[in-house]
């Protein structure tokens, strides 16, 4: 899941519409509230996950879904089908509540996510599919292995794109609430993508989380992002390679690709390195001739990149173990997702398959 895109590795958490609205009601409650007179202790909930909500409201939350599908301009012919057969999914409200925060280490990570079986599937899809990505990739400046490697994490190459219904989905998260404003976009997307016809109602199968296809791209993404690889007027991220390769290689390259460019090596810091100067903010970045006069080495045999390079430093795991010197094309495939472990993944991966 990427964000604003994607299947998602790991989602990024978005704030409730509903937040600001109610902390500004609050704060009016207590300038109303009469001298000498105590503020109720426990505020009003204010999210409909902290409401509590029950399964038996969801019928009633879905015409207010519709409301709003009509509003944006969703045809009734699409708002009739697409909910047709809309049910409570609860298995994506306990897979959404269950993620788990990171309790392994990079590579421990990295070990279980690349495994030599999947390098070696990687190289020979590359080979396989070396005439649609080569197009692609002049086109677009986005070298192949990377197209790849985001395809192997994703979906294993198509493999595993998920079953859901993507509105039952979306709209059972949206009405559990912790992140009902984001869920409510992707679906209001997702009925857009129906409403142009780019799918069928049966089609529109994927993650528990709404993210869908080969490249698990979320509704928001496939819209703004999704291209027509082969020229056939369609954008069929599901079936169609040269589709699925084109959407992939046209979301770097909006989101700042930058052609030809690495992502990055692995590098030593200094004893004593402040961790305060690694992060992959804008103003975070310096030249590696800056870097190297702050201390930061290159591993035995590895050649240095340009002294005038702009790179940031990443530590995932907090100065324990390892430590990058990532430059802009990192950042841009964190843009895709935005987990330092899942970028890393992404950059080992297109490595290995360009060997």
């Amino acid at each position: 899941m990427n964000t604003p895109a994607i299947c998602l590795t790991v989602i990024a958490f978005v704030l409730s519409s509903y937040t600001a609205s109610s902390a500004m009601a609050q704060t009016q409650s207590l300038v109303n509230t009469p001298v000498g007179t105590q503020p109720a202790s426990k505020p009003a909930p204010v999210t409909l996950a902290e409401q509590g909500r029950n399964p038996a409201e969801f019928p009633a939350y879905v015409e207010t879904l519709k409301t709003q599908a009509r509003l944006q301009g969703v045809s009734d012919n699409t708002i009739s089908s697409a909910f047709a057969n809309v049910h409570f999914v609860d298995r994506v409200i306990k897979s959404d509540q269950n993620q788990l925060e990171k309790k392994i280490m990079l590579d421990e990570y990295l070990a279980r996510v690349i495994t030599p079986e999947k390098i070696e599937k990687a190289r020979e899809q590359y080979q396989l599919h070396q005439n649609e990505l080569s197009t692609i990739s002049r086109r677009t400046g986005v070298q192949s292995q990377y197209i790849v490697a985001l395809w192997a994490m994703e979906s294993h190459f198509g493999e595993i794109q998920g079953k859901e219904d993507i509105v039952s989905a979306l709209a059972t998260l949206a009405f559990e609430g912790r992140r009902e404003a984001f869920f409510t976009k992707e679906l209001m997307a997702s009925l857009k993508i129906l409403d142009q016809g780019h799918v069928s109602v049966q089609e529109l199968k994927g993650s528990w989380a709404g993210a869908m296809g080969q490249n698990q791209f979320m509704p928001s993404s496939y819209l703004r992002y999704g291209a027509d690889g082969d020229g056939d007027g369609k954008i069929d991220i599901w079936n169609n390679t040269s589709d699925v390769f084109a959407s992939t290689a046209n979301y770097l390259e909006t989101e700042g690709w930058k052609a030809g460019e690495n992502w990055g090596k692995e590098i030593i810091l200094p004893e004593g390195f402040d961790n305060v100067l690694a992060g992959t903010k804008t103003e975070q970045g310096k030249t590696v001739s800056q870097w190297q006069q702050l201390g930061v080495t290159f591993k035995d045999g590895t050649q240095p990149p340009p002294a005038t390079q702009k790179a940031w430093i990443i530590t995932p795991d907090d100065n324990l173990a390892r430590s990058f010197l990532v430059y802009n094309n990192f950042r841009t495939i964190m843009h895709w997702n935005r987990s330092y472990y899942f970028a890393l993944s992404i950059s080992t991966m297109a490595d290995a398959i360009a060997q």
